[in-house]
């Protein structure tokens, strides 16, 4: 056990000091929570609760140990925490957070101050409980125990096989993968492809599963209004609808039912409801997956999952209305929720998570009605007993010290900070007119102001702009016309697409000659592709009916990886070669070839959207992403620290997004640095740009020539309409280097 003194001080002198030795529980509980030093100590034990579990309370001048209330009560009016002392006896420590590492999160712990407020809360909360609190815990376990049987069917074959049936398994996989893959992790352990497996499930979900304000008419498939409750059918009730709502046709006036189904295998199959079925389902996923997985029910109306990560060696949040993950204050900060109970439900037991999902623990206690804390703990450590009365002895075990582990971060991320640097949004699913009834509208989206430096994985792109080179050169030295260059672009495109549409581990297509292009000429064409076929990791063979095919190298997620990249590149240059009026050797320059496209650094911004809107989804050379500043019309800024040497900026171009023209960038700088970023040159300025189109692929050429640097910045100053719009957004940012 570390040895430590802990100092109470009052007008310059020494009161007390504090060490290890003595049971905090002899001390008696009758005057907690009227006594300050009893406070102060308790927040000492919080602070330091994975390695200080008992203390002494000993006076500096005579060693008596302060042991009874009524010590205590002489001098606790006196006391006040100035100091927490180490090994250096007497000598004060400076006060202030603590960060320390949770589950691969940084959580920042309040300072000595904020805690002890917090703690004296706590405990006058708990005082007030025990004259407000229900005596009776029945109504409390009345809420819970319907969903003990619910969980249950999560582990149904069965059921499990009827969800697994409905997934595109390979599809997410291949996401998981890349996504893994644009961080650079190429090699994956089983625990991180699982873990990025769970959260491409739980995007698919989201876009898979239907919310219902109010069902459309069954007869004419337009809107209804409400009109109360009905009886349920027994077709009905055979999957759980006991519940039934009823909708009138505002054109037709047919009545169309809405039953409240609860067994996951018939939701399975409508795909449709609010929270309560969303979540249900979304459970039924994770359980038919392999997760260890969670119903959480909120007592104010919400329903979500919680799934144990290895990766992150604890549980994670997973809302799958929202498709927000890991965000367990989305409720209390971004909803603004008053919470009350959150209960975890799962086959091996019933937990009080609530402490995961707020910082202000004392204000939810005044909440917490139903029953005084110690009733609700009975009641949760009964049904848990219960759920595992036929579990071996060494299974029990593991669940007690699994248990035991995610008491204590509860209550250590209890007593941390928020992070003020993500903003997260107020309810996005359901009505909006229902939303803001409830008050749960908030903001708009899950951003971050202040971004973490991220990894810049794209040399793929680069290899795949360079692999055009040798094609349109062959185009040239075969005098092909710019028409017939298109028409052999196009095959390679209509491959592409082939490919992309097949299994990621089974990718082979074929080059289709047609009536323009023969096939003669692609094979003609062939040594030209190889450089292209090398950046999608791809080969080529010959069959024996001369048709040639193409098919994996190597790995596919590279291939996987590189597919949309080649794609949009093939659009683009297509759309040039198209407007080429005199293709020739002259043709071959910038932009129609965009050599020399500097690649792999790292990339910091000033805010982003998470999780589809960060930073380096301004380099990922493909459409199907951008780079998203919430908060950036009035201004915002992304560097990229090259990981090669220093580089010549020759030209850059910038693309618009997918939508929002309000949001494009405008105004803006270009800079350079070669000192770190301490002093910067200014290589290019803009104003009063405009992009005509989406996905609109703007080019700019450096004037200002001959400085070298290593770290490039973009300064957006203004966007198309700041005055209706707060957000920024660019589809893709190439930067190109001086031939060498």
């Amino acid at each position: 056990m570390v040895a430590r003194k802990f100092l109470v001080r009052h007008d310059d002198s020494t009161y007390f000091s504090f060490s290890s030795s003595l049971s905090l529980q002899s001390l008696p509980m009758s005057k907690r929570s009227n006594n300050s030093l009893f406070l102060y100590l308790m927040k000492v034990l919080k602070s330091l609760n994975n390695w200080l579990w008992m203390v002494q309370i000993v006076g500096e001048d005579n060693d008596r140990i302060v042991s009874d209330d009524s010590d205590l009560a002489t001098v606790s009016e006196k006391l006040r925490l100035v100091s927490l002392a180490g090994e250096e006896e007497g000598k004060p420590e400076k006060q202030e957070e603590t960060t320390v590492n949770n589950g691969g999160a940084e959580t920042t712990l309040m300072s000595d101050e904020e805690l002890a407020r917090m703690i004296q809360a706590e405990e006058e909360a708990l005082m007030r409980q025990q004259y407000v609190a229900g005596q009776n815990s029945g109504q409390f376990e009345e809420k819970i125990r319907p969903y003990i049987s619910q969980v249950l069917m999560y582990e149904d074959p069965v059921r499990q096989e009827a969800a697994r049936k409905t997934v595109p398994i390979d599809t997410l996989e291949e996401k998981a993968l890349v996504s893994l893959a644009k961080e650079g992790n190429c090699k994956p352990s089983k625990i991180e492809q699982d873990h990025a497996f769970l959260l491409q499930l739980l995007f698919w979900f989201k876009k898979s599963f239907s919310w219902v304000n109010a069902p459309p008419c069954d007869g004419c498939g337009n809107e209804t209004t409400g009109q109360g409750m009905g009886n349920a059918l027994s077709s009905e009730i055979q999957y759980g609808a006991t519940r039934v709502e009823l909708y009138r046709c505002n054109i037709c006036s047919r009545v169309t039912r809405f039953p409240r189904y609860n067994d996951p295998l018939k939701l399975v199959e409508t795909r449709k409801g609010r929270c309560g079925e969303w979540a249900n389902c979304f459970t039924l996923y994770c359980r038919a997956f392999g997760y260890e997985s969670r119903l959480v029910v909120d007592f104010t109306d919400h329903v979500w999952t919680e799934c144990y990560s290895e990766v992150l060696g604890r549980w994670m949040h997973l809302d799958p209305c929202e498709a927000i993950y890991d965000r367990p204050l989305l409720y209390e900060k971004g909803w603004d929720k008053k919470l009350n109970y959150v209960i975890a439900i799962a086959k091996d037991g019933v937990y009080d998570v609530t402490k995961r999902y707020t910082r202000k623990w004392h204000e939810v206690l005044s909440r917490r009605i139903l029953a005084t804390e110690s009733s609700v703990a009975s009641v949760l450590a009964s049904m848990t007993k219960e759920c595992r009365r036929n579990y071996a002895s060494q299974v029990l075990f593991e669940l007690a010290e699994r248990d035991k582990i995610e008491m204590e971060a509860l209550e250590r991320d209890l007593h941390s900070t928020d992070d003020a640097s993500i903003s997260l949004p107020g309810r996005q699913s359901g009505d909006k007119q229902w939303r803001i009834a409830r008050s749960e509208f908030g903001t708009e989206s899950l951003s971050l102001s202040s971004c973490p430096v991220r990894q810049c994985r794209d040399d793929h792109v680069t290899r795949i702009y360079n692999s055009f080179s040798p094609i349109l050169n062959k185009f040239v030295e075969d005098s092909l016309t710019a028409s017939k260059g298109v028409e052999v672009l196009k095959i390679i495109r209509a491959t592409v697409i082939d490919l992309k549409r097949l299994p990621y581990k089974k990718r082979r297509a074929s080059l289709k000659s047609n009536t323009i292009v023969g096939k003669s000429l692609l094979h003609q064409l062939l040594p030209s592709f190889k450089e292209l076929l090398n950046a999608l990791t791809l080969m080529s063979e010959l069959g024996n009916n001369g048709i040639i095919g193409v098919c994996l190298a190597g790995d596919p997620v590279q291939t996987a990886l590189a597919l949309p990249v080649a794609l949009h590149a093939l659009d683009e240059l297509i759309s040039d070669l198209s407007k080429c009026d005199n293709f020739s050797k002259d043709s071959l320059s910038f932009p129609l070839l965009r050599l020399n496209r500097i690649c792999s650094g790292a990339v910091l911004a000033s805010g982003e959207e998470l999780p589809f809107g960060i930073a380096t989804a301004a380099f990922d050379g493909t459409r199907m992403s951008k780079w998203e500043e919430p908060s950036g019309a009035k201004g915002c800024w992304i560097m990229c620290k090259l990981s090669t040497n220093m580089q010549e900026l020759v030209a850059y171009e910038l693309m618009s997004a997918n939508e929002a023209p309000e949001r494009d960038p405008m105004n803006w700088v270009v800079e350079g640095s070669n000192d770190g970023g301490s002093s910067w040159r200014v290589l290019d300025e803009r104003t009063s740009e405009v992009f005509d189109k989406r996905f609109q692929r703007k080019t700019y050429k450096i004037t200002s020539t001959g400085f070298l640097s290593n770290i490039f910045r973009f300064r957006f100053l203004a966007v198309r309409d700041g005055n209706t719009n707060s957000r920024f957004q660019v589809g893709s940012i190439d930067l190109y280097a001086r031939q060498s």
